[in-house]
């Protein structure tokens, strides 16, 4: 496959772009970009397409503003930053992203959906794994990461980090999105069945919790063999993350390691932020997607997951058997709260696709926590 989408050899939209109610797959993708649904001034890569999104990349522009917004309805993005804009930054040749700022950055990609056809971000797990709050915001919208069917115009990032300090660059792809057609109806009775066929979670029937299109995970405090390992806290004052680099920091400069003291729980401290992970392993199957849901206030005052999404094929398989752990995000709002080992800690929400997609989560694609541990971004050198 060529670095660059070609148009020339479009993609048959076929029924996973013209089809039923469902997220879009891969091909679907393509072919949207091929008929110029999706666009860029700088050419689309193909390596931007996931199993069910696309990889979304910062422009060459980041402006500092002195808050977070919603521009409202019939409002663009780029008044609001003229009114709130502290300074503009060139992301050329790459620049630092403070901690504690927050910076809107327009993306290389812009949209023009049909009436059908709505679409929603999150931040890639790379990103999520960092602390930065990474958010997508549109001319006239009244929701973040949500776009409205039938949207036409630019996207926007807004760039918060809160645990460090990052370099970026244009180019750079901090979060991704996913489209869907029509209005796709979930029940759980049908996530019964693909709990009962496929085991999306790695639980005895008797001990799983379920809630309409949602399926409960719990919190893993035993500690990894031999090193009694249960998550990592950040550093308070550390050097800058290259978002772009792989396999490149030491982790102990970053992150305290965490270590199981049987019988206790973890208290989380409200000014910290947390990588713990799930007891379950979870499962995707390649026809579905799935997404954490990021706070529930039923479950506790925390936040559990800023990179919701989990592509088809997720721990689907594999030389390392089913299932894969989920490495979870965690911040406590307001005040300390104590989690405790198999503690229900968050909600996986799943979905179903138009089509399988014709690639999914794995080796294959390089994708980067198939069978992952208690994993750190891919930042971080491993082992």
């Amino acid at each position: 496959m060529s670095d660059v989408i070609d148009a020339a050899a479009a993609t048959p939209p076929g029924d996973a772009a013209r089809g039923g109610s469902g997220i879009l797959p891969s091909q679907a993708i393509r072919a949207l970009m091929d008929e110029g649904v999706i666009a860029a001034d700088t050419p689309l890569l193909a390596d931007q397409v996931q199993p069910d999104s696309l990889d979304l990349r910062l422009g060459p522009i980041a402006y500092r503003v002195r808050a977070s917004f919603l521009p409202g309805r019939g409002a663009p993005v780029i008044d609001k930053v003229h009114e709130l804009g502290m300074h503009e930054i060139d992301l050329s040749g790459g620049a630092v992203l403070e901690r504690g700022c927050v910076y809107i950055v327009p993306l290389m990609e812009r949209l023009r959906l049909e009436p059908r056809l709505s679409a929603f971000a999150n931040p890639k797990s790379s990103t999520g794994r960092l602390d930065v709050f990474t958010r997508l915001i549109t001319d006239g919208g009244a929701e973040f990461d949500r776009i409205e069917r039938g949207y036409s115009g630019p996207l926007y990032a807004e760039v918060a980090p809160r645990a460090f300090s990052i370099v970026v660059r244009a180019g750079s792809r901090l979060n991704q999105l996913r489209l869907r057609r029509g209005a796709p109806s979930s029940s759980a009775s049908g996530l019964r069945r693909l709990q009962a066929s496929i085991g999306l979670v790695d639980r005895a029937a008797d001990a799983v919790t379920m809630r309409d299109d949602s399926i409960a995970v719990s919190l893993d405090l035993r500690g990894e063999p031999g090193s009694g390992l249960i998550g990592y806290s950040a550093k308070k004052h550390t050097d800058v993350i290259d978002v772009d680099l792989r396999d490149h920091y030491d982790p102990l400069d970053y992150w305290d390691p965490i270590l199981a003291r049987p019988g206790r729980g973890i208290v989380l401290n409200p000014d910290d932020f947390y990588i713990l992970r799930t007891k379950e392993s979870v499962t995707v199957p390649p026809d579905h997607a799935a997404e954490m849901v990021a706070y529930d206030t039923l479950v506790g005052e925390f936040r559990v997951h800023y990179a919701g999404f989990f592509d088809p094929g997720f721990g689907y398989g594999g030389a390392e058997g089913q299932g894969s752990k989920a490495v979870l995000e965690v911040r406590s709002h307001d005040v300390p709260f104590l989690l405790e080992h198999e503690q229900i800690i968050g909600w996986l929400r799943y979905e179903r696709l138009t089509a399988a997609p014709d690639r999914v989560y794995g080796p294959a694609i390089g994708s980067t926590y198939q069978g992952q541990g208690l994993a750190l971004s891919k930042q971080f050198k491993r082992g």
